[in-house]
């Protein structure tokens, strides 16, 4: 599977990168067998680059992908996760996480934000324990909405630092929003941005930040392709979520809009939305969560699909 450089730094990352929510039993529980079967068929298909975050299933996902690769040389693949949530005791539990974190986990941890110095170094070093590694080579500030101040005054000096002593590889950040990236891109010194939602067949606000990342040098990573589902499916469900929540009846139409143009072209809805943000020089790779075998044997098959140049000039049109 072909690599592509994080910005100036010498971090190589495929073309797909294997997404750990789902593994962290988002909205509902995966077997561990299942997460390892995942992870191995992702690894046998070609893939080197694997996400994360504390996050993910309350440590979950962190710890299964540190398992499931814990035999692979250290060296071959590239590892993400995230700081911004501490992980902590809960004074509250009430047995599960769906409701307040959408991950189906006992919750006697709960996530504390704390986007300090102190609290981005704890974090790496509770995530490198769960991953059972010594490094991680790219750490992205996560979800840091109303802390963007923050983050440009403290966090990501606090990461530069890390990343000069070669704790971690290369730094970053990972939002749903584009605009507080674009102030991060322009502002701080950091190689990569990971964009989730809003380069896509659906959503394509986030060009700004693209150019803007393509200018200086920094790279993107594209995540969510499918929009967190509507997406995923030759023929687009209504009952599929959108970011998450429900699919409005105007969305709906146009994903149903955007199927067919692909089905006129002979190509699966999916295998467009997943080649999409790789047409962009400054992407380098696209993150896609998955939870099985089948569901990253699918997410390769559709990496690798042939798209006529035709079907993106149609889809521009959409």
């Amino acid at each position: 599977m072909k690599k592509n450089p994080i910005g100036r730094t010498n971090v190589m990352v495929t073309s797909l990168g294997f997404g750990g929510a789902p593994i962290g039993n988002l909205y509902r529980a995966t077997s561990d067998d299942d997460a390892d079967e995942a992870v191995r068929v992702a690894w046998d298909d070609g893939v080197r680059y694997f996400d994360t975050a504390p996050h993910y299933g309350l440590g979950l996902s962190e710890r299964r992908l540190g398992r499931a690769l814990a035999a692979k040389v250290r060296g071959e693949f590239v590892l993400s996760t995230k700081v911004g949530r501490l992980l902590t005791p809960n004074p509250h539990p009430v047995g599960s996480d769906l409701e307040t974190g959408a991950f189906d986990v006992p919750d006697d941890l709960t996530r504390t934000l704390d986007y300090s110095p102190d609290g981005v170094k704890k974090s790496i070093e509770e995530s490198l324990r769960r991953l059972g590694t010594d490094y991680v080579d790219i750490v992205y500030v996560h979800d840091p909405d109303d802390h963007v101040d923050q983050a440009i005054r403290e966090t990501f000096p606090a990461l530069v630092k890390l990343r000069d002593e070669g704790l971690v590889r290369a730094i970053g950040a990972g939002m749903n929003y584009w605009q507080p990236l674009l102030k991060f891109v322009q502002t701080s010194d950091i190689d990569v941005v990971m964009l989730a939602g809003r380069w896509t067949l659906l959503d394509r606000t986030g060009a700004p930040l693209l150019q803007a990342c393509e200018e200086r040098g920094v790279a993107v990573v594209s995540a969510a392709p499918f929009n967190s589902g509507i997406l995923s499916r030759a023929k687009p469900q209504s009952d599929a979520h959108f970011d998450y929540q429900g699919v409005s009846a105007e969305l709906f139409v146009r994903a149903q809009a955007l199927a067919a143009t692909c089905d006129s072209f002979g190509v699966e809805l999916p295998a467009a939305a997943i080649n999409f943000p790789l047409r962009e020089k400054s992407v380098v790779s696209v993150v896609a969560g998955f939870r099985s075998a089948a569901q990253i044997r699918d997410g390769v098959r559709w990496m690798t699909d042939a798209i006529p140049e035709g079907l993106w000039k149609a889809l521009e049109r959409h």
